[in-house]
């Protein structure tokens, strides 16, 4: 399998690059292609529609749901689509500062009060989220619809601790909401302790409930993920980070029963009224298709992830020696199998400079959504305690599922030039 998808990759992205940026997004399997060819071709039909192109179209949509569903560990009355993994963030946020507005103002009316029902709905999540977490929060911030809590991670583990998140709560929370691993350093957070500890608060408090969320874009065809065991109440799926398409889904334990969901669209009723507009069912069976294939396959493309960048990190260490310093290790903490933040120490050899002078590595510096940002230095890895001179070099190796030995060796030879050119050139 690894053998004919590597083929798929060279074809697509020239012979002679060799892309290690897959936290950034995948190219598609074939298999997934496959079913998108198939939807456009024969399930053209409105899935509102009796006839069979429609019918075939709310077959695939129904089937596809269910895999998505079986990924996670949900019932496939918990997932809705939607465009993306921004949309969702945005659609589970907008949900926690609307249920408490709503539910304060029905305290007030049947009960008379209700503990946190004073001032602004209060969110907590941490300083290193996706900017489809971060942005919306420091919007609501300012508008005043909502109080934001940006608990930072620790400058030893990386990850977001549980205490500081306990720490952090206030009568008004109504939402947490934590990455399950990060873009960057491929650190997993403790989501499911954090759940933990607040359902053991939301039990002993009379109070409005704190409502769970986390974005597991990063995590998903790379490790187990599972909601349920999570204790999570939404879970943020994005396509284009596990070789589907660029659509995405929410998870949401019993959508409108035992979580609320409030919709941000309003329209012709799709995705029981929580996400109405006509659904893209090829890209819905082609998230479908890939959901599946990692619940078939993922123990397989696990453990090829991490065997690889362990390699990859063996052949950095053989060759830079002392010079090297990697942004994926922290203590106690555990990583991504296929995420490789790296720094190759010197003056000149900062992360955008190494990347433009290479002749075959295709990766970056971070996260992709903030590629316009200049030579700045990550600040996801100043949160995490790296050094401003060491974070200005660094460079985010991620492997895929078809990334081999000689695919490491050759970017490793690359980096190893460049290194020597930009070097002599100073």
């Amino acid at each position: 399998m690894f053998y004919s998808f590597q083929k798929h990759i060279i074809k697509h992205v020239a012979p002679h690059k060799i892309y290690m940026d897959y936290n950034a997004t995948t190219p598609l399997e074939p298999e997934v292609i496959q079913a998108i060819s198939e939807a456009l071709q024969d399930a053209w039909g409105n899935p509102s529609s009796n006839y069979i192109a429609g019918a075939k179209a709310k077959a695939i949509i129904n089937q596809s749901r269910e895999n998505v569903a079986r990924m996670v560990g949900g019932k496939a009355e918990d997932v809705i689509f939607t465009s993306g993994g921004t949309e969702a963030n945005n659609l589970v946020l907008h949900t926690a500062v609307e249920h408490f507005r709503k539910s304060c103002r029905a305290a007030e009316q049947h009960e008379g009060h209700q503990n946190g029902c004073s001032g602004r709905p209060h969110i907590i999540t941490s300083n290193v989220e996706h900017d489809s977490i971060k942005l919306v929060a420091e919007h609501l911030q300012m508008d005043g619809k909502a109080d934001v809590t940006f608990v930072p991670v620790s400058k030893v583990t990386a990850r977001v601790e549980v205490d500081d998140v306990i720490a952090a709560v206030r009568p008004n929370t109504c939402l947490i909401s934590v990455m399950l691993a990060n873009n960057e350093t491929g650190v997993i957070m403790p989501v499911r302790e954090i759940c933990q500890r607040i359902k053991s608060l939301n039990k002993r408090h009379e109070r409005l409930r704190i409502l769970l969320h986390t974005d597991a874009a990063q995590a998903l065809g790379k490790i187990r993920v599972d909601a349920s065991e999570l204790g999570v109440d939404y879970l943020t799926i994005v396509g284009h980070k596990f070789y589907a398409p660029r659509i995405g889904a929410l998870y949401v334990n019993s959508p409108g029963t035992k979580t609320p969901l409030h919709p941000m669209l309003f329209g012709g009723g799709q995705e029981r009224n929580f996400r109405p507009g006509t659904e893209n069912t090829p890209m819905i069976a082609g998230l479908g298709k890939a959901a599946e294939l990692v619940t078939s396959h993922l123990s397989e493309y696990e453990s090829h992830m991490q065997s690889t960048k362990l390699y990859l990190e063996e052949q950095l260490r053989a060759v830079f020696k002392d010079k090297i310093h990697f942004n994926s290790h922290y203590p106690g903490s555990d990583i991504l199998p296929n995420t490789c933040n790296v720094s190759i120490l010197g003056p000149t050899l900062q992360g955008w400079r190494v990347l433009s002078n290479c002749r075959r590595l295709l990766a970056s510096v971070g996260a992709a959504c903030h590629s316009d940002s200049g030579n700045r230095p990550s600040h996801i890895l100043l949160s995490c305690g790296v050094p401003s001179e060491v974070a200005a070099n660094a460079l985010r190796l991620s492997v895929g599922r078809g990334t081999t030995e000689a695919d490491v060796d050759a970017v490793v030879e690359d980096l190893r030039e460049t290194v020597q050119l930009l070097e002599e050139m100073n």
